[in-house]
Order: C-alpha cells, then sequence, then structure tokens
C-alpha cells in the first residue's frame, strides 16, 4: 500500500502538462531527459547519443501541436501522432544496432514513450525514472543549437541517419500506424480518449480568398445650387468717377463755355 502510495503521488508530481505552444527550452528539456535514459539503459556511443537527441527533439516538436486536438478526441490527430512516432522509430532504426533496437522495443518509455491519463498527456519515462533533475550525460554539443535541421522535411522525407552507420539493424517489423497492434497500442496509449465522430479526416487549413476588389465607378459631378449671394446681380451699380474724371470734365465744360 505504501509502495502504491509513493508511486501515485510520483506520477501526479511528474505530470508533464504539455501544450500547442511548447517553447523550444521545454523540447530540448524532455528530449534530453529521454535520450539520457536511452543512452544509460541501450549503452549508447557518442555519436549514437548525438544522433539519438537531434530524432528525439524532432519527435517531441512535431507532436507539440498535435496533443490538444488529441486529447480532444480529434481522430486525425491520434493518427498523425503514430505517423510522427513511426518516423522517428525508422529513424533510431538506421542509428541504433540490432541488439540495442531489440530492447527498445520492449521498453514501452522508449518505444512508445507518450500516454494520456486524467485527461493530461505524459511521457512514460517520468514513471520509471522520478527525479527529473538527474542526468547520467552531459548534454550533447549541439543541446543549444540543434533546431530540427535533420528532420525529413528538410531532406526530401528521407531520412538523414541512413547509411551513417554499418552495423548489423533491427530486421523487425516495428511501426505501429500500419501494423496489426495498432489498435491495441491506442487502447494502451490513449484509452481514455473518447473519439469525436467524424474526426478522421484533417480540417482543411486553406487560407480564406481575398474578397474581390470592386469595380471603380466614375466620379459623379455634384452640382450645388447657387445661394443667392452667390448669383451675378441683374445690373451693374453705378460707378462713382475717379477726381482725374471728374477734372476732366470740368475742364471740358469750362472750354465749351468760353467757344
Amino acid at each position: 500500500m505504501k509502495r502504491f502510495i509513493i508511486l501515485f503521488c510520483t506520477v501526479l508530481a511528474s505530470t508533464v502538462l504539455c501544450s500547442a505552444a511548447m517553447s523550444s527550452s521545454r523540447v530540448r528539456l524532455e528530449a534530453r531527459f529521454l535520450t539520457d535514459k536511452m543512452a544509460y539503459e541501450l549503452k549508447l556511443s557518442k555519436a549514437q547519443y548525438n544522433d539519438v537527441y537531434e530524432i528525439n527533439y524532432d519527435f517531441i516538436a512535431n507532436i507539440g501541436s498535435l496533443m490538444d486536438n488529441v486529447l480532444r478526441g480529434e481522430e486525425w490527430a491520434l493518427n498523425r501522432y503514430y505517423d510522427c512516432l513511426d518516423i522517428r522509430n525508422d529513424d533510431l532504426h538506421w542509428v541504433l544496432n540490432r541488439s540495442q533496437y531489440g530492447h527498445f522495443i520492449q521498453a514501452a518509455h522508449f518505444f512508445r514513450p507518450v500516454y494520456v491519463s486524467g485527461g493530461r498527456w505524459n511521457f512514460r519515462i517520468y514513471l520509471t525514472y522520478t527525479n527529473h533533475k538527474h542526468f547520467y550525460y552531459p548534454c550533447p554539443p549541439h543541446y543549444k543549437t540543434y533546431c530540427g535541421a535533420h528532420a525529413r522535411p528538410r531532406h526530401n522525407h528521407v531520412s538523414y541517419y541512413k547509411g551513417r552507420y554499418h552495423h548489423a539493424f533491427y530486421a523487425g517489423n516495428f511501426r505501429i500506424r500500419d501494423g496489426k497492434h495498432y489498435h491495441s497500442s491506442r487502447r494502451s496509449d490513449f484509452g481514455s480518449i473518447r473519439l469525436r465522430p467524424g474526426s478522421s479526416k484533417a480540417p482543411d487549413w486553406k487560407a480564406p480568398s481575398r474578397p474581390k476588389p470592386k469595380p471603380e465607378k466614375a466620379p459623379v459631378k455634384v452640382i450645388r445650387p447657387k445661394k443667392d449671394k452667390d448669383k451675378a446681380p441683374a445690373h451693374r451699380p453705378s460707378r462713382e468717377p475717379s477726381r482725374k474724371e471728374q477734372n476732366d470734365r470740368a475742364s471740358s465744360n469750362s472750354i465749351r463755355k468760353r467757344a
């Protein structure tokens, strides 16, 4: 009973509530913690450690924007999550040797790292490793600089890690999305989620079309009625003669009288 209480408190304390807006620092921290424990259990080499960190980083960064929709019961988001998981596990297939990958598949906290409980999604690794501040190895050299440069969309959707290692690879089936264990894995990982009817198709995120510009109209000339004060007077008022004109008239009159 005491052990159960301790485990329950640990799970409660280690719950990782993640949102679509997961920061880069949070992605790095989660990727490092998961990679550190994989390196400890699978005995990774230095090169493998660096590559596994990149793969885990890309996976966590990709699912961060999906999990809110998964929690809402959107089936398309759940299917896309397993697509991301298969890509991650396929990349790891080209990094780990046959023995390491066999161990990897048997460890659910590595092979299927995410689950839902109590309306929240969490990483299984925290159920096994309860001290979140303990790391067996230092940060990868590119811990603060890697931002998805080796993700598949940047390499024509082909694994960047294919051909980098020349050891024996795992030859069994490891895909979940198109395998016979897909539905059982879904029940184990997300069994508490009730899928929404008709949610298997992802929404269409097309940008809204711009409204068409209205045809330009010729400017209408506005004729304003003239006010009375603006109207020209019917008869111009008489103008008073200037002084020069008066003098000229007086001179001409005097000349006429003399004549």
